[in-house]
């Protein structure tokens, strides 16, 4: 029985608080900045920035929760950026 309730609960016990806060400054200036690079692959680059960032703060150990950690982290980030435009948005109209 799928609950999406107790999935995202079970997601947040994986976010790294330090990987979202890079991924977000990171994809801000990305977005902001380098206009080669599509909207449509900044949810990839933050996915793979937060694998790496994860990786590298547990010491180069890869597994499966570091791998989910970084993943989870990275693309949180790009849904904390679009949710806060989102309210910045509403709040000018």
């Amino acid at each position: 029985n799928y609950n999406k309730g107790m999935t995202m609960e079970f997601l947040q016990n994986y976010l790294v608080l330090i990987v979202v806060g890079i991924c977000l400054a990171t994809g801000y200036i990305i977005k902001h900045s380098l206009d080669f690079i599509p909207n449509k692959y900044i949810p990839l680059i933050m996915g793979l920035l937060g694998v790496f960032l994860n990786v590298w703060l547990n010491q180069w150990v890869f597994n499966p929760e570091i791998l989910l950690g970084g993943l989870v982290s990275g693309l949180a980030s790009t849904g904390a950026f679009e949710m806060g435009r989102n309210l910045i948005q509403k709040d000018d109209e």
